[in-house]
């Protein structure tokens, strides 16, 4: 139980510090570096653009599917997930998510962001437990379980406004010894 005490208060730490430099350095969102980019060493970007990764339709038949003129929300900090081996944090997964919701839905997203992070925070690490982030984590049938329970907590947070949940980025750092 020791072991996992500094890990923790080195993530905590670390992400104090990646949100304070966000907030004092700021700058514009057209030439800001990919999310997650700068939290790990040898992440690579996510792939196309954020035009393209919307311009087509999603595959999934389990949401309401994209609205003309809907909104994307994207959520102000990543979620970090550590992946528990042999009783030792084995690796950290960082994930970017978005929402899409109903037009005029995007301020309630933000003033229930608190809620909406504890339950999305929950369906990660419950993810992360039966084994989700383990092996080829990025496999459609993985990809697919854990949008769709990120899309369940989201409409019981905030109801029909939800859409759809994007995982804007992924990444997976093991922790060496």
């Amino acid at each position: 139980m020791k072991a996992l005490i500094l890990p923790i208060i080195l993530l905590i730490a670390g992400t104090g510090a990646g949100v304070g430099a966000g907030l004092v350095l700021g700058g514009s969102d057209d030439d800001a570096e990919p999310a997650g980019a700068d939290l790990i060493d040898g992440a690579l970007p996510p792939c196309g653009d954020a035009e393209q990764e919307h311009a087509e339709e999603p595959i999934s038949d389990d949401h309401d599917g994209p609205t003309e003129d809907g909104e994307f929300v994207r959520l102000n900090n990543q979620f970090i997930v550590p992946v528990v081996e042999q009783e030792e944090v084995g690796a950290l997964v960082v994930l970017s998510i978005s929402l899409e919701v109903a037009p005029g839905a995007t301020e309630e997203v933000f003033s229930r962001e608190p809620r909406l992070r504890d339950q999305f925070l929950q369906v990660l690490f419950d993810h992360a437990n039966i084994g989700g982030f383990s092996g080829n984590f990025t496999s459609a049938s993985n990809m697919q379980i854990l949008r769709s329970g990120l899309r369940q907590a989201a409409k019981a947070t905030l109801g029909d406004r939800v859409v759809d949940v994007l995982i804007i980025d992924i990444v997976r750092q093991d922790v060496q010894d």
